[in-house]
């Protein structure tokens, strides 16, 4: 496999920016990959939650420049879940095997092969058994950045694990769709789409149920096409079915909160993805609608 350097890390992480973690990371970049620049996708994905993590990366490395991709989103820190490289057409990328990877793989035109990351020329000599972001998957991303080959990294690996797919139902009447995002502007983005929407025979005034919780809302294309304080459901920037409150906070009104997960799928080791139950939201006709 020719050897390609790359000028960019892209790097997603959970990790917050209240303690050191992301410093760390980047300052182990830093010294092994002094003119690779580092853009930053997001550090506050829910914590330990897999799947918010994989939809933000999976909607935003096609906007990347072409990149190594390194995301650590690791429950299973520490476990017998793989740490691997993946190739595609247009990248690399690095972190857990736990289903976090595969749809940017995805949407960077399919993986082409994927490697684990064991050798230890590529890692730092003292591993914790916690942190593995800073002392084996950002001197991987390093390492890969200035032209190491993914294959010297360690054994092929053949099956990548996969998050199951987030639910979906269509039916006349109603749609039924698991929540893949809450933004910190309170937008709920679905798993469905606008032809789902379609499909489910819907339109004008609806009601989103989430729990015990309900909206109104409207269709309409952006934000401001409501009254502010009203609700309206769209299709967002990934191509997504949402829900958004013009001026608020459409997972306040709905209840919802990032405390979910989903758990990935054999092939492989077990995931450790933590968290909750995934929420699920029903939209169908409003009985009052005018």
């Amino acid at each position: 496999m020719p050897r390609t350097a790359y000028d960019w890390i892209s790097f997603t992480t959970d990790y917050g920016l209240d303690d050191g973690f992301v410093a760390a990371c980047r300052g182990v970049i830093a010294q092994r990959a002094t003119l690779v620049r580092v853009l930053d996708v997001s550090h506050a994905i829910p914590p330990q939650h897999v799947r918010h993590g994989s939809a933000v990366l999976a909607q935003t490395v096609p906007y990347l420049p072409e990149a190594v991709h390194l995301a650590v989103v690791d429950p299973g820190v520490g476990t017998s879940r793989l740490g691997v490289v993946v190739v595609t057409d247009r990248g690399l990328l690095v972190g857990p095997d736990n289903g976090l990877l595969l749809p940017a793989a995805e949407a960077l035109g399919g993986v082409r092969a994927a490697y684990q990351l064991t050798e230890p020329r590529y890692r730092l000599r003292q591993v914790s058994a916690t942190f593995h972001g800073r002392d084996i998957f950002a001197p991987a991303a390093a390492h890969l950045a200035l032209g190491a080959d993914p294959a010297d990294f360690g054994e092929p690996v053949s099956d990548l694990v996969r998050l199951p797919e987030p639910k979906v139902l269509a039916r006349p009447g109603q749609l039924v769709a698991e929540v893949l995002t809450i933004d910190r502007f309170g937008n709920v983005q679905l798993a469905a789409t606008a032809l789902d929407l379609d499909l489910a025979e819907l339109s004008g005034f609806l009601v989103v149920r989430c729990g015990a919780h309900q909206l109104v809302v409207s269709r309409g294309r952006t934000f401001a096409d409501l009254p502010p304080g009203e609700g309206v459901l769209f299709t967002d920037s990934a191509d997504q079915l949402a829900v958004a409150v013009n001026g608020g906070s459409a997972a306040a009104s709905l209840g919802l909160h990032t405390a979910w997960s989903a758990r990935g799928t054999t092939p492989g080791p077990p995931n450790y993805s933590g968290g909750s139950a995934s929420q699920v939201c029903t939209v169908t006709a409003s009985p009052t609608a005018s």
